[in-house]
């Protein structure tokens, strides 16, 4: 079998690149001939085809991608297997994507959307994004790296550090976690609210409201707002560091953190819904809040990146849940059993690992991707 991977290649810290990039590295790794190149990259892409002539050509990104998964392989007959996300609605490409025998999606949740939208279940196989458990690992407490993370956090080793990642942190139910720990803070053991976010244009606007929220809430001088550009060698230790994850997050198509800080030994806190089902298992790997609100909408307005003129409107013709938000009494009441009781959080964390060993290693991923293949098109 050969392949070749379109994503953010090289690989940046972001989800969609790392996700393509451990995939490439498990078939590496059993030694299929695997080569990867930029999604957007014409004619690197077309060099590959010609005297690598993969027998299958795998995209990751969303449905917005399609031009570059699907088109571009297609118009010199490869066959294109994309491997998608979602972002709440899939509102184009769906005759193109309905034709293909195969399409991989990150969850059943994921799945859900798709066929939701338009898109044959019968060509939908669910491939869940693969976990480094070699680099994310359980750290000592007293491990130099992770102490020099708290420390540079100003993380004290007596206080309680909640941690959230994201490319922003009100999408990962940051706002849902802070409004929680205003509800239990003068009953809480001393604690700190860490939220690593990745600096870019866009969140600058929504980490001043997050910010403004725990001012608001009282509770500013204990959460930290941490804005640095960071590479995937630091994520595991900056994980390790924490003592809970939380990312009740509003949407999720998988929760790659989340199954990292599982991997970690870490107790996880997040919301009872979308890729998280698949993910997490409430009360044994992660406490998962309900869902308190979804946010509907009648109407969307896209452009280029979808494929559409700019200012496109859609209606719908019934509303369509674009966005979750966790019960805040949950999330609270969670924080609380795992800030107390030092052994549920390593009951729970052992278990999390041990499900992301199982299910979620690159390795076992690789493995599963090679079989999809091999049964939906019969490439050995």
């Amino acid at each position: 079998m050969k392949v070749l991977l379109l994503y953010d290649y090289p690989a940046a810290p972001g989800g969609l690149a790392t996700q393509g990039d451990l995939l490439y590295k498990g078939l590496l790794k059993m030694g299929i001939d695997a080569h990867a190149v930029n999604l957007e990259s014409a004619q690197e892409k077309e060099w590959y085809y010609r005297w690598f002539e993969p027998d299958v050509v795998v995209g990751v990104g969303y449905w917005g991608h399609t031009p570059h998964l699907v088109l571009h392989p297609q118009r010199y007959g490869v066959q294109a297997v994309p491997w998608l996300v979602a972002d709440g609605y899939i509102a184009n490409y769906q005759e193109i994507l309905n034709a293909l025998p195969l399409i991989l999606v990150t969850s059943n949740w994921v799945k859900e959307m798709y066929v939701r939208d338009g898109i044959d279940s019968e060509i939908i196989e669910v491939l869940p994004v693969g976990c480094d458990t070699d680099a994310f690992s359980p750290f000592e407490k007293d491990d130099p790296k992770i102490i020099t993370v708290r420390e540079s956090l100003g993380v004290s080793p007596d206080q309680k550090m909640i941690l959230t990642v994201g490319g922003d942190a009100a999408s990962k139910g940051s706002q849902e976690v802070m409004q929680a720990l205003a509800i239990i803070d003068s009953k809480a053991p001393d604690w700190k609210y860490v939220c690593k976010v990745w600096p870019q244009a866009r969140t600058k606007l929504q980490n001043l409201a997050d910010l403004e929220l725990a001012k608001h809430l009282g509770i500013d001088k204990n959460v930290i707002y941490t804005t640095n550009i960071i590479s995937r060698n630091f994520m595991p230790y900056l994980i390790g560091a924490c003592d809970i994850y939380a990312a009740p997050s509003r949407l999720e198509g998988f929760g790659m953190p989340q199954v990292e800080a599982g991997a970690c030994e870490k107790p996880v806190i997040s919301i009872n819904a979308m890729g998280m089902l698949d993910t997490l298992v409430h009360g044994e790997t992660a406490f998962l809040a309900d869902v308190a609100q979804k946010i509907d909408v009648k109407e969307v307005t896209l452009g280029e990146e979808s494929g559409f003129r700019n200012n496109h409107k859609i209606v719908f013709k019934e509303p369509r849940t674009v966005d979750y938000r966790a019960s805040v009494h949950d999330i609270a009441n969670y924080l609380m059993d795992l800030m107390t009781d030092p052994g549920l959080c390593r009951k729970m964390g052992k278990a999390g690992r041990r499900r992301v060993v199982e299910n979620f290693d690159y390795r076992v991923v690789a493995k599963r991707f090679v079989q999809i293949i091999n049964d939906k098109l019969g490439i050995v």
